[in-house]
């Protein structure tokens, strides 16, 4: 199959769908979604899932995978999205990668191990201790065993957290260790480019977006997820965007704290983006705000060109 995708990167807010969008007049294109909320059903709004009038601009593949309840891992998402690209190529188009998920981006391309390890009692164990001692001295036992694994698995993790201590109780090997030594490159080779722009303007384009979200109704979206039973205390909804409406109905902050608080939240989120990617290789960096749609049609004539209509 053709041997290149196009990866396009950057932090919340700052014009990732509307920018890969714009390339499909140029070239026979299908968006390949790389966002680690936007693979859940029924969480539309707060996720900023690309709307009905964007899908029908080009296809989309890894959007809608799993219940908010389902546990789905960066594993698993890089064996759909490459079975995803290799649909896309048998059918003469451009795969192009697009997301925030940084996790999700390393796994796709340079390999997420898949370890068979997994023991059921030892699992169902960890999650006793999860309800009765809690997550932060999980987190600990974690540090202790794998300082590297605990530096990048956030306690409110908690699948992950336990996948972790699963993997180290089970083979008295870290799971850093384990995941180094058993990759599996991506088969094909990649353009990435990664979109930023000024802070103000990113934060400014961010608060905008949130009181978008709220105006499109994401209280209601909270709130049909609450009567379909999924709990505030899944993964899934422990999201930015989420935790928050979920405080504002538990009566624990008015609307416009609320507000605020995502809007606070999600411009932390972007700065951690941010740090990630920096310390990424081979990324392009693309400012928006300097003619970065040329800019990528001039790195669509230089690698895709026999895409280009």
């Amino acid at each position: 199959m053709p041997s290149r995708v196009l990866v396009i990167v950057g932090p919340t807010g700052v014009g990732k769908t509307g920018l890969s969008l714009s390339l499909a007049g140029h070239v026979p294109l299908e968006i390949i979604s790389c966002d680690s909320r936007q693979i859940y059903r029924y969480m539309d709004i707060g996720t900023a899932k690309p709307t009905a009038a964007e899908r029908a601009r080009a296809p989309h593949h890894c959007l809608d995978i799993c219940d908010p309840d389902q546990d789905f891992s960066a594993g698993d998402y890089a064996r759909v999205a490459r079975e995803a690209i290799q649909s896309v190529f048998e059918r003469g188009n451009l795969p192009v990668v697009v997301g925030g998920s940084g996790l999700y981006v390393r796994a796709l391309l340079d390999g997420f191990f898949q370890t068979a390890h997994k023991d059921e009692r030892l699992r169902e164990e960890l999650h006793r201790r999860l309800e009765t001692e809690g997550k932060e001295v999980l987190h600990a036992e974690l540090q202790r065993v794998d300082p590297e694994a605990a530096t990048r698995t956030h306690p409110n993790n908690t699948p992950r957290l336990i996948r972790a201590l699963e993997v180290f109780h089970l083979t008295g090997t870290p799971i850093s260790r384990i995941q180094k030594e058993n990759r599996d490159p991506a088969p094909f080779e990649w353009t990435s480019v990664c979109l930023t722009l000024e802070r103000e303007k990113l934060y400014g384009q961010i608060n905008r977006r949130v009181e978008e979200m709220i105006e499109l109704g994401l209280i209601g979206e909270v709130k049909k997820l609450l009567s379909m039973g999924y709990s505030r205390n899944l993964n899934a909804l422990n999201s930015v965007g989420y935790k928050e409406v979920f405080d504002y109905l538990d009566g624990a902050c008015s609307l416009t704290e609320c507000i605020e608080m995502i809007q606070q939240n999600s411009r932390r989120y972007a700065k951690r983006q941010l740090i990630w990617f920096r310390k990424e290789r081979d990324l392009q960096w693309l400012n928006v705000d300097e003619d970065a749609g040329k800019t990528l049609k001039s790195i669509l004539e230089r690698d895709f060109n026999h895409f280009i209509r």
